[in-house]
């Protein structure tokens, strides 16, 4: 077993020493790497595995244990956070990197990545044998969010395990919302990205009719923001959607409609115009955001 051990001596987990559970995370991202470090700043005893080793700059000046394989993280953890791009990631590193097997009976897999309803489910039934209960538990509100510990936790899963580890998400969280079972924490996401989107089209339009009318939009923003059609849509415009940003946040949030069609495709052309609207109001985000001058 080869590990590294920064700033803490390593302990055995759940040790006396430790009431708290010791918690294993990976996937050190713009998200990611905030809902670590709110953790650790909790008290709980950290293990993390990093698929590229610079990532675990954003973990300096924190105590944690780094851990060279999965298997070694899996069985040093109680919990384990995933906040990976894709689905087929969550499936690599928990079944064929060997992670699963590795964790013990009881034990917690939490995916904060967004994605398929379907898929979170899926996780669950590999999960199932090994007795590990797993959680669909998305995140929402963004880089800027996460660094202030703000994020709105959206919540699949039992009942149970959701309140047992509702204390680890208070630590970067403003909300822990529970939404039903396995697959309800990306459903409920995905909904909230696509209302967002469609919001943002919402402001294009009524910003390139301000324009129409040469009326000064810096002050109309102000009214916006502050009076009675506010959203988040409006109010992340310039501390999380930036210039330097928002051709990579695009190309999330058209992924998160690849997902979203995916999830709802049952509904048939009852989803189309809110599909539309929401593709729309993505692909013109950069577009806003030169508008509104972020």
């Amino acid at each position: 077993m080869s590990e590294s051990i920064h700033e803490a001596h390593r302990e055995p987990v759940m040790s006396k020493q430790h009431a708290k559970p010791a918690v294993g995370f990976i996937g050190l991202g713009d998200q990611g790497a905030p809902i670590a470090q709110a953790i650790i700043d909790g008290g709980y005893p950290f293990h993390v595995y990093a698929r590229r080793p610079d990532s675990l700059k954003a973990l300096e000046g924190y105590p944690y244990t780094a851990h060279d394989t999965l298997v070694d993280l899996g069985a040093a953890c109680d919990v384990i956070g995933l906040c990976l791009r894709e689905d087929s990631d969550n499936v690599e590193i928990a079944v064929r990197g060997g992670l699963l097997s590795a964790m013990r009976r009881g034990a917690v897999l939490v995916n904060h990545g967004t994605g398929l309803p379907q898929a979170a489910r899926e996780l669950a039934d590999l999960a199932a044998p090994y007795g590990i209960d797993v959680l669909d538990a998305p995140v929402s509100g963004g880089r800027a969010v996460a660094l202030a510990r703000q994020l709105t936790t959206i919540v699949g899963g039992d009942p149970q395990v959701v309140e047992r580890m509702t204390p680890i998400f208070e630590n970067f969280s403003k909300a822990v919302v529970h939404t039903g079972p396995t697959g309800s924490g990306q459903y409920a996401k995905l909904f909230n990205n696509t209302l967002m989107m469609m919001n943002h089209k919402n402001v294009i339009e009524i910003l390139r009719l301000a324009q129409a009318l040469d009326l000064p939009v810096q002050s109309l923003l102000e009214v916006l923001r502050s009076g009675s059609a506010t959203s988040f849509a409006l109010q992340a415009l310039g501390p999380s959607i930036t210039s330097e940003n928002v051709h990579h946040l695009q190309s999330l949030e058209l992924i998160d409609m690849e997902l979203f069609g995916s999830a709802v495709e049952s509904l048939g052309s009852r989803a189309t115009s809110v599909i539309e609207r929401a593709v729309a109001g993505a692909q013109e985000l950069a577009e806003l955001t030169a508008v509104v001058g972020a």
